[in-house]
């Protein structure tokens, strides 16, 4: 059975919807069309830009690009801070100019594609603005309780510290109202100014101080959430040891290497490139790539990746793919894509925001203007409250709580080997009640191995294998070959074979020695008349138990019985017992025959099993669950299992490992074949799904006590800042936990 995965979803969710609205009332869609069609001659250019990461540039930019002659979609990755623009442009620096119009720097990072603007690194901001308005503003408020100055000394000690820590609040709140934007930038800056009119100096230096403090360990703990995937970009050795034309050795970068070079590895060393051993034995850690917990055995033939670490003996190995596509660079590639995809939650959460900011933004209003209007009560009272409530208002926590948890997440099921595509397949995934299974590959090794043998003649007892062996080793039948395997594992020396012949559907036959063989099943025995009703027993009862049975005969009748069997994966029943302790049912879906279908899920402890079945019945088998109301996952790794995959809500990809195809169309790959990676996924979503509750619940509670406390006159700004500093930071770490799980 093949091990790729041809599967192309078709489902509800916004497959390519990519970004975050942090503290922001209004999110644009991730991928924007501008023109009707992409043109044969676009061409993709991609940049980094530091500033973006709310959905208030992302506007801004929209805006300004979408008014571009030649521009034809963007597409936006705010988590990453990626911008990648379609376009027919003959250079990138009118896009490049346009973003920079904006105040923001646009660096292109796709190597080869913009030499003309070299990436920048991002500047160092200096310290010491933001450690002059912190002196100052204690200042102000250290002059205004002691009354040592006069009031314009505290309005200008506020106002060196309002400017040298708040231009930068200022200029994107300005910025953001002009595009009746509602962010927390532009809530601040209102209220900060609101402070300032109403003579409220000291404090307004306080809040400002507060709040660019608070969004500068706010950043640190974000960008700690979006790197928590990075290490995976650090695994792959910069150099590699590749041997040259004249046969000799020599350190090259490995972007530089071609396919087919060989490659050599060390003991100790990474794996620079995927590849195919020729040369040597060795085991490898395989942990970053599949999260095998053990080394994996390395010779002849087998397949190495990128960013695995070879333990104990040298390797050669020949390229099979470059640099930026090998599996690490597809798995980060993949992570990547699945860090902007944004999850159920998210999008409710995000759709909440638009409706929240500019309620409570109309309801701080009317705290102003209500009661000293209509009640008689003191303007600067509730003036100063409304303001307290503008900086109460931002959504900041409750928005930035999901992607931080989703992110962290998807990197904690990476470095488990278990590629999750998207923040919908993770939060979804403690949903499943039902787990349908294919089998060959899946839950057995899907390589029949020789399980038993009888002498049936006693005379043959001693012949019988090397007779058997001789003629399956004329066989490419799996059976055959199963049977020629073990002889050869057994160093049992093989016959010449004369006048073979291969019969079709019953066996081969052949002369040893001058005397005619026969190799074959019960219907060969029967078509030979060499049957009887003791026989027929035996054969029925190995069948029963799911094996193939082959029969070696001569004129005289049978020799001996040998009978070839799938045998399990030692993971399997471990993973289905697991699975029962979660609460899910367990469903086998093979084409098999229903006898052996039985006798594996028996063996392993699945619940029900279905065997004779083509891939539009293991589509109904599947559509049937969902007509009894279950949430149904499924499990395979072939092109048969396609139709079942791609109905199922999560479709699993087996042993994904250096297949494009799985990486790239599954819900969800597990790197190797190891079946318990699926309740292990499962556990993680429902943790994943635990948190996401705890941070929106942390975040509304906490914002509905301080809106009330700061309705009844006991909440200053400053204390504001705090609760919304405090809130933020509290379920940035609280989903950071996955990451360490």
């Amino acid at each position: 059975m093949s091990d790729s995965l041809h599967i192309h979803k078709h489902k509800t969710e916004e497959k390519h919807d990519h970004g975050h609205s942090c503290c922001s009332s209004k999110a644009a869609p991730a991928v924007v069309k501008i023109t009707a069609a992409v043109s044969a001659n676009g061409r993709l250019s991609t940049f980094r830009i530091e500033a973006m990461d709310c959905p208030t540039e992302q506007t801004l930019i929209q805006n300004k690009l979408g008014k571009m002659a030649g521009v034809q979609q963007l597409e936006f990755n705010l988590i990453n801070r990626v911008l990648s623009v379609t376009h027919d442009l003959p250079s990138t620096t009118p896009i490049i100019d346009a973003i920079a119009s904006l105040g923001m720097q646009a660096d292109p990072f796709e190597a080869g594609v913009e030499a003309e603007h070299p990436p920048a690194a991002p500047a160092k901001k200096p310290w010491w603005p933001l450690a002059l308005s912190g002196v100052m503003a204690l200042a102000a408020e250290v002059i205004h309780f002691t009354d040592a100055a006069p009031t314009v000394v505290v309005a200008l000690v506020a106002l060196v510290s309002i400017l040298s820590g708040g231009l930068g609040t200022y200029k994107k709140g300005w910025i953001a109202i002009k595009n009746f934007n509602l962010n927390i930038n532009a809530l601040m800056s209102i209220a900060v100014t609101g402070a300032v009119l109403i003579g409220q100096w000291p404090e307004a230096a306080m809040v400002m101080f507060l709040f660019t403090v608070a969004e500068l360990i706010e950043a640190k703990s974000l960008d700690r959430a979006r790197n928590a995937i990075s290490g995976l970009m650090q695994m792959a050795p910069e150099t590699a040891t590749v041997r040259q034309a004249d046969g000799t050795w020599a350190e090259r970068e490995v972007k530089s290497v071609e396919l087919d070079a060989i490659v050599r590895v060390r003991p100790g060393e990474r794996v620079g490139l995927d590849g195919e051993v020729t040369a040597g034995n060795s085991t490898i850690d395989q942990a970053p790539i599949t999260g095998e917990s053990l080394p994996v055995e390395k010779t002849l033939g087998d397949k190495v990746f990128a960013g695995t670490i070879n333990q104990s003996g040298s390797l050669e190995y020949r390229v099979t793919a470059a640099a930026n596509h090998s599996t690490l660079a597809r798995i980060i590639h993949a992570v990547e894509q699945a860090q902007g995809a944004r999850a159920p939650t998210q999008r409710f959460v995000d759709s909440f925001a638009k409706i929240y900011t500019p309620v409570v933004f109309l309801f701080a209003l009317g705290v102003a203007l209500i009661p000293p209007l209509f009640m008689g009560a003191a303007w600067f009272d509730w003036i100063y409250r409304a303001l307290v409530l503008l900086v109460v208002a931002c959504p900041c926590a409750l928005v930035i709580s999901t992607p931080v948890t989703i992110v962290s997440g998807l990197a904690a099921a990476a470095r488990k080997g278990i590629l999750v595509k998207g923040g919908v397949y993770l939060e979804g995934g403690y949903k499943l009640d039902y787990l349908a299974l294919d089998k060959t590959g899946t839950i057995t090794h899907g390589k029949p191995v020789q399980t038993d043998f009888v002498a049936l003649d006693p005379l043959a007892e001693g012949t019988a294998v090397a007779l058997a062996a001789s003629l399956a080793a004329r066989s490419d039948h799996p059976v055959s070959m199963a049977i020629a395997n073990a002889a050869v594992d057994n160093h049992t020396a093989l016959h010449t074979v004369d006048n073979f012949a291969a019969l079709a559907g019953r066996g081969v036959s052949g002369e040893i020695g001058g005397q005619l063989y026969h190799l074959g099943n019960h219907r060969l025995v029967e078509e030979l008349g060499l049957c009887s009703p003791a026989l027929e027993e035996r054969l029925f009862a190995l069948e029963k138990q799911g094996k193939s049975v082959v029969l070696l005969l001569n004129s005289g009748g049978p020799l001996a019985l040998f009978a070839v069997a799938d045998t399990v994966k030692a993971s399997s029943r471990e993973a289905i017992a697991q699975l029962h302790e979660l609460g899910i049912k367990t469903l086998m879906l093979t084409g098999d025959n229903p006898h052996t279908a039985q006798a594996i899920a028996a063996q392993v402890g699945i619940d029900r099993a279905e065997g004779n079945l083509l891939p539009a019945d293991k589509l109904s088998a599947i559509e049937a669950l969902y007509a009894q109301g279950h949430r149904v996952g499924m499990v395979g790794d072939g092109i048969n299992d396609a139709p079942a995959l791609a109905r199922s809500e999560i479709g699993f990809a087996m042993a994904a490992a250096g297949t494009d195809t799985a990486i790239e169309t599954a819900d969800v790959a597990l790197m190797d074949d190891d079946l318990r990676k699926i309740p292990a996924f499962i556990r993680l979503s429902r943790q994943t799904s635990t948190v996401l509750k705890q941070n929106i619940a942390l975040a509304l509670v906490i914002k509905a006590i301080f809106l009330a406390v700061t309705f009844f006159g006991m909440a200053t700004m400053w204390m504001a800042v705090f609760a919304d500093m405090g809130v933020a930071l509290l379920v940035v770490f609280n989903g950071l936990r996955l990451v360490r799980k």
